[in-house]
């Protein structure tokens, strides 16, 4: 068994145009007074981390490494939420997710797509550099508008739609294996890959790919309904990133996990603060250390109640709390030893 790593914190929700959250050196200090010991960071925020350069520089990732260690800090993994999720689109979707794309190729699907897939495949090159081992990511989603099939899916759609997602993604996952990192795919409503079967399906697509690998969220499936435990138990051996995010679900006869377009406060499904949800951290951190996942514990913050400043100051503790110092030896290793083949005939009389 090993003990997980943490406790640390996705930049992502955090960052913004005001110091301490402007720059590397202010977030890094004040996640450290915080109590982080890790940092998985946003490749989207430039402010933190250039891609291009890293992808390109050893020296610029040895120096960036420098400066996170300097607060006592490890990198995580590095994030291409955004950009994942432009490796497959809809065009129901293009409007929207347009903005995630640079200027240049708005408004051009095609281009888009390219400029993803080359943006995730540098993202790997700068993990490797950067010594990291895993790499958060989201699928994208070119079937998720037909998951509730009314009208009725056409015979077909389903195979092709995974077969076109996985087209798109493997030219990236060989890239990933080449750098020797893992794609992790955090399970997530409006993504292809959203439950259990459904990245079952883009793994068979991928042909296995032993770089089509699991971030683990349990939020995401409270939100599903979907059983968080089981899930370790069943996909273990593929989780190679964990987020610690809290969620809640609570149905009235008025909503349920579609949620009427409320908003995210008056919701039946919703995200809250760690602590203050309905996830049973003390099994998953038991379940997670069982199997020996060699992890870091990276508090996601999302909450419409309390605030972004509360909720990080309570974080480090919470994860700190649950982090299971992994046993070295059994509690019983008195009855055991070295092998004594006539002691072990004499207890079985034989």
């Amino acid at each position: 068994m090993k003990t997980i790593k943490g406790p640390a914190v996705f930049l992502a929700q955090f960052a913004g145009s005001e110091a301490p959250f402007n720059s590397l050196d202010g977030m890094c200090k004040w996640a450290a007074d915080l109590g982080y010991k890790g940092i998985q960071i946003p490749t989207w925020e430039s402010s933190l981390i250039d891609i291009e350069k890293a992808a390109d520089s050893q020296t610029y990732c040895d120096e960036l490494n420098g400066k996170v260690n300097s607060y006592g800090l490890e990198i995580t993994e590095l994030s291409t939420h955004l950009q994942g999720q432009l490796v497959a689109v809809n065009p129901a979707y293009d409007t929207m997710f347009d903005g995630f794309a640079p200027e240049t190729v708005r408004g051009n699907p095609k281009a888009r797509t390219e400029w993803a897939i080359d943006f995730v495949k540098k993202s790997g090159t700068a993990s490797r550099r950067l010594g990291l081992k895993s790499h958060a990511s989201f699928s994208g989603a070119l079937m998720w508008h037909t998951v509730y099939p009314w009208p009725q899916r056409p015979n077909g759609l389903v195979e092709m739609g995974f077969k076109e997602l996985a087209n798109r993604w493997l030219p990236i996952l060989n890239h990933f294996d080449e750098e020797g990192v893992d794609v992790c795919y955090e399970i997530h409503p409006g993504e292809d890959l959203h439950d259990g079967i459904s990245y079952e399906r883009f793994l068979e697509a991928t042909g296995n790919h032993a770089r089509a690998n699991l971030l683990y969220d349990p939020s995401h499936f409270v939100l599903q309904q979907l059983d968080y435990l089981s899930f370790i138990d069943i996909y273990h051996e593929r989780i190679r990133a964990f987020h610690v995010k809290d969620a809640e679900f609570n149905p009235t006869g008025r909503q349920g996990v579609y949620g009427g377009y409320a908003d995210w406060k008056d919701r039946a499904g919703r995200f809250r603060s760690l602590g203050d949800g309905q996830v049973d951290f003390s099994a998953i951190f038991s379940k997670l250390t069982k199997y020996g996942l060699d992890l870091w514990a990276v508090m996601e913050w999302e909450c419409c109640i309390k605030s972004s400043e509360q909720g990080a100051r309570e974080g480090a503790p919470f994860i700190q709390k649950h982090i299971i110092e992994a046993a070295t030896r059994s509690f019983d290793d008195f009855a055991g030893g070295d092998i004594d083949e006539d002691y072990l005939k004499s207890v079985l009389g034989i």
